[in-house]
């Protein structure tokens, strides 16, 4: 098994309680936090593969930079790519990646399912 990834800032309540959920678990995992460390179009692209959904619907739309990206309810998948590679800030989070698939950690018990 390989190393799970959790897609971390620090800052938010729901990525931290995701945490705390690994930690307690006893789960190996490393931290990537996004914000220091934005994700390539190709990186994206894999992670909402493995998602198995759209690069809308892991877009948060309420982060003052999805105007400043020029985005909206009509934006094309790779314009909102682009905007999640430059804006990192409009990734949803947490996102857990694991052996067994990927989950977005809202409500953070939904990784359990792939722990």
């Amino acid at each position: 098994m390989t190393t799970a990834v959790l897609y971390h800032n620090p800052r938010c309540s729901k990525s931290r309680e995701a945490k705390t959920l690994l930690d307690d678990a006893g789960v190996d995992y490393r931290v990537r936090l996004y914000l220091n460390e934005p994700l390539s179009v190709a990186e994206l692209q894999t992670l909402i593969t493995q998602l198995g959904i759209t690069a809308a619907e892991v877009l948060r739309r309420k982060e003052a930079e999805y105007k400043i990206a020029g985005l909206n309810s009509s934006s094309g998948e790779q314009d909102i790519l682009d905007a999640l590679a430059r804006f990192p800030k409009l990734l949803e989070r947490p996102i857990l990646v694991t052996d067994k698939g990927a989950r977005i950690g809202r409500p953070p018990e939904s990784i359990q399912e792939i722990l």
